[in-house]
């Protein structure tokens, strides 16, 4: 089992910042790749950063491409999401979630079904 707590999130004016964590605990961190997903009111769970467990390339949803920044550290066993540039529609409760198959690349890391365990979430929400 994999536990995950996000913390970070809170209420930011448009053109802000923010940096969200997800701590990690119950099996080693540096074994699994992790993403960030978001889930506004009425919507559906989309997705928004994935880094693989060994780092390097990390992608983005198009819509935070070049706003936000994934990475992670192994030592800490914590996983980040810089958020830089928040615009109203960014405005969401904001998951972590981990796969739970040790060092795999998903090509589905777009997609929820790819990861075992999910955090509770933290909200951010942007004022314009």
């Amino acid at each position: 089992q994999v536990q995950l707590v996000e913390s970070g999130g809170g209420l930011v004016q448009a053109g802000g910042s923010l940096r969200l964590s997800c701590a990690a605990s119950g099996r080693t961190f540096s074994n699994y790749a992790m993403g960030w997903f978001r889930q506004a009111p009425g919507k559906e769970r989309e997705f928004v950063a994935y880094i693989p467990w060994s780092g390097g390339s990390t992608y983005y949803a198009d819509s935070v491409k070049g706003r936000f920044t994934i990475s992670r550290d192994n030592a800490k066993n914590t996983l980040y999401l810089q958020m830089n540039g928040l615009k109203p529609e960014d405005t969401a409760l904001y998951y972590c979630a981990a796969d739970g198959v040790v060092r795999r690349f998903s090509s589905l890391f777009n997609r929820t079904l790819a990861y075992d365990y999910w955090g509770q979430g933290t909200q951010v929400t942007v004022s314009s």
